[in-house]
């Protein structure tokens, strides 16, 4: 869909650090966590709550009561007069948030709406289903998060294998994969200079994490965690997780925690909620897209175009990429399908390096994507993803400073 109405305040977007599963925030309860956080980042921004009247809410791993999904979250967030959807689309939920709340903006429905992202892929739910059918009436049952990693209902294989897939089909080879992930690795560093002086423009840091009695601090967390040193010799050294193929555990994501929110308003609104009136953040374009079966990272270029026709631009027009980069792959085939140099995208990090909360990841490439072009001085942005079910979103931004 192509907007024209649609905007996002500078400054009103927040991202947590990111924690590797079974750290820091492994036990904190998705939806409760994020509304703190949302609080705490609204009172920061000087945002009343009740400025919204929309609240979209993304989650991919259901939470303890999360049945009642956008208005709950919206009451932990500090706005429980307001309503709104609760969306889950694997990988690619927030690029579908960002796009429902743009919509709302766009049919006049809303002046301004909140989106809040979050999820724990940490001590994901197991999933038990009544069968009378089955043997003795035993049921069926699952690891949420483990169990859908590993299998494809429709594709019948792993999500690895579809990076699998993808690399020998197009050719692309071990020492690709790996310098990738070097590179990307490098452009993190980026964002941790001068104290994460990037990181601050926009993470939430520090969080004191709380016991079960809410009184006693049992972590603080001021960044990122779980992200590991990466070289090219311990890059070498490491074994393809499938037999025969290219893609070690150091060119692939790690599951993650954590939480996120984006401000999507009028242009009149985003400006009075804006940090800095002569920053204009214009959302321009969403797509989505579906490739063939198990070839899930390729869903990233028809999305990626269709974007791009939305907003009636070329790539040659736009300044800055993000990408949700589960894999070293995808970004080796983005570049090599759209003729760019592996450093000519995803500055200050990516998925690939910092974790992949799953829900969350996608607005917060979306943030440092907008941080980014305002460094630049202003110019186009695109936001590419790969999803679960071999699809992937896309979404073109337009920052003026």
């Amino acid at each position: 869909m192509e907007f024209k109405k649609a905007y996002i305040p500078y400054g009103a977007y927040w991202s947590t650090p990111f924690a590797r599963w079974q750290g820091s925030f492994a036990s904190l309860h998705a939806m409760k966590f994020a509304g703190e956080i949302a609080t705490r980042a609204l009172k920061e921004r000087s945002i009343s709550p009740e400025v919204f009247e929309t609240v979209v809410f993304g989650m991919t791993v259901p939470q303890h009561h999360c049945f009642y999904g956008g208005p709950w979250m919206a009451a932990l967030a500090g706005a429980p007069a307001v309503t709104g959807p609760f969306i889950g689309q694997a990988c690619a939920t927030s690029a579908k948030c960002v796009e429902t709340a743009a919509r709302e903006v766009e049919t006049g429905a809303s002046a301004a709406t909140l989106v809040i992202t979050a999820d724990r892929c940490s001590n994901g739910m197991h999933v038990y289903y009544p069968n009378p059918l089955g043997q003795g009436g035993r049921g069926d049952h699952e690891d949420w998060v483990w169990d859908n990693f590993g299998f494809d209902p429709w594709a019948g294989q792993a999500m690895i294998q579809t990076a699998e897939n993808v690399a020998k089909e197009e050719g692309i080879t071990r020492e690709q994969i790996d310098e990738c992930t070097l590179v990307r690795n490098e452009q993190y560093q980026k964002a941790l200079a001068n104290d994460r002086e990037f990181q601050k423009r926009y993470m939430i840091a520090p969080i004191e994490v709380k016991d079960s009695s809410g009184k006693k601090t049992i972590a603080t967390v001021t960044g990122d965690e779980g992200v590991f040193a990466t070289t090219r010799d311990g890059l070498a050294r490491l074994k393809p997780v499938v037999k025969d193929g290219v893609v070690t555990f150091g060119a692939q994501t790690f599951p993650a925690d954590g939480n996120c929110g984006i401000v999507v308003a009028t242009k009149e609104r985003a400006r009075e909620l804006s940090r800095d009136k002569s920053i204009t953040i214009q959302i321009l374009s969403y797509a989505q897209a579906r490739t063939k079966k198990a070839f899930m990272a390729k869903a990233i270029v028809p999305a990626g175009d269709k974007a791009l026709e939305r907003a009636g631009l070329e790539m040659k027009d736009v300044r800055a990429i993000k990408t949700h980069t589960p894999f070293a792959v995808n970004d080796v085939y983005f570049c090599k399908n759209y003729d760019l140099p592996i450093t000519g995208m995803n500055n200050y990090g990516c998925s690939l390096v910092y974790g992949h909360p799953q829900g969350p990841t996608g607005s917060r490439t979306i943030i440092e994507l907008i941080e980014e072009l305002v460094i630049l001085g202003g110019g186009i942005g695109m936001f590419n993803g790969c999803a679960a079910g071999d699809t992937a979103a896309a979404v073109m931004l337009r920052v003026d400073v």
